[in-house]
């Protein structure tokens, strides 16, 4: 299966940098997803390797082949667009048998892999129906069906669930993977669905800024983010600027809010009067007889939990998670918090301050 690397690559637009010095590489059958805010140069990277578009500068190799000025129609690589892109007089089976009619397939073999894909979509009864008689979740499978079908080993996935419902969604992106997976394909999914990624990824790559700003498996990018912008951007978390005041014997770190509040953190990276960022997701939030002291503002019913925030003396807003069939506090309640101190992370106090490192382009 092939392997994609990407040697300082580099895309601009006139006066606009939407790629700046990018390395990677996507491992043979790996399904990677790109997430980031919008604008962040998602869509850039992917049309790059597919070679929709040409960088500006740097390298694109596939199977250790620079392909970097190979045309798109001999790059061997799927694309699927988040606007579905069937041709609408066809019906379903000529569709998904474009591909191998125009490698010069018989009628018989492209019928065959026509149904072959069709089938593994789940839609092969509907073979003969045309788009416009099909849902947007069942066309898009019809389109994800054609890419797979042309033969291509690395498919490039652009937002394609964008467009749908919530839960064709959810049922759509699981069917993906399952196909993917099954043909050992290597897959890049462009998504702003963090869900999304963090459920069908091996790996994340997120982006900021025309640049890669972190990679891991979903597991590592939410419980072990190397920056605020992680934390805050994939899932949800807290942030509460404070200062070390202690660090204990015991591999532990203390340190103290804007209100003289005092909690700690597990491991040690920073010296006594650093200011610091602790992060800590809400459900590493609990309830106590004693700790930070706040006040409940909301209650807000998520569906499988209640999502309670409040304002900390500190005037830090903090959330935390309680059970949907537990008794929910009032507003206004007082409430004290501590946080799980092996689940809590402490970044540096960036210097041009926390709202505007955690900003959304």
């Amino acid at each position: 299966m092939p392997k994609i690397k990407l040697e300082h690559v580099v895309m601009r637009f006139g006066t606009v940098t939407a790629a700046r010095d990018i390395n990677v590489t996507i491992n043979s059958g790996e399904y990677v997803t790109i997430l980031g805010p919008s604008g962040c140069g998602k869509t850039t990277l992917i049309k790059m390797i597919s070679g929709i578009l040409h960088p500006t500068e740097g390298r694109v190799l596939i199977d250790g082949a620079d392909v970097t000025d190979v045309p798109i129609e001999d790059r061997d690589v799927g694309y699927v667009f988040q606007n579905i892109a069937l041709f609408p007089h066809m019906d379903l089976k000529d569709n998904v048998g474009y591909g191998p009619r125009v490698r010069d397939m018989s009628r018989e073999e492209t019928d065959a892999v026509a149904e072959e894909y069709l089938s593994l979509v789940r839609m092969l009864d509907r073979s003969g129906y045309l788009p416009s008689e099909l849902s947007g979740g069942e066309q898009q499978k019809v389109a994800i069906a054609r890419a797979l079908a042309s033969g291509s080993k690395v498919i490039m996935l652009d937002e394609p669930l964008s467009a749908l419902d919530a839960r064709v969604r959810v049922e759509l992106r699981y069917d993906i993977r399952r196909l993917v997976k099954k043909l050992g394909i290597t897959v890049l999914h462009v998504t702003h669905d963090q869900e999304e990624a963090m459920s069908v990824s091996d790996r994340i790559i997120l982006m900021r800024k025309g640049t890669i700003h972190e990679t891991g498996t979903p597991l590592e990018i939410y419980r072990d983010p190397k920056s605020i912008f992680a934390a805050y951007f994939i899932g949800e978390t807290n942030l509460i600027e404070c200062t070390v005041v202690k660090r204990t014997k015991k591999g532990n770190t203390q340190v103290v809010l804007r209100d003289g509040s005092v909690t700690r953190v597990a491991g040690i990276r920073f010296e006594v009067g650093d200011p610091v960022v602790l992060s800590v997701r809400p459900e590493h939030v609990y309830t106590a007889n004693d700790g930070i002291r706040a006040v409940v503002r909301d209650v807000v019913f998520m569906g499988t939990y209640w999502r309670v925030r409040t304002e900390a003396d500190s005037q830090d807003l903090i959330d935390y998670n309680i059970s949907a069939d537990t008794d929910t506090p009032s507003k206004g309640d007082v409430v004290y918090l501590v946080f799980n101190k092996k689940a809590a992370r402490l970044f540096a106090r960036p210097i041009q301050g926390l709202q505007e490192e955690i900003v959304l382009e």
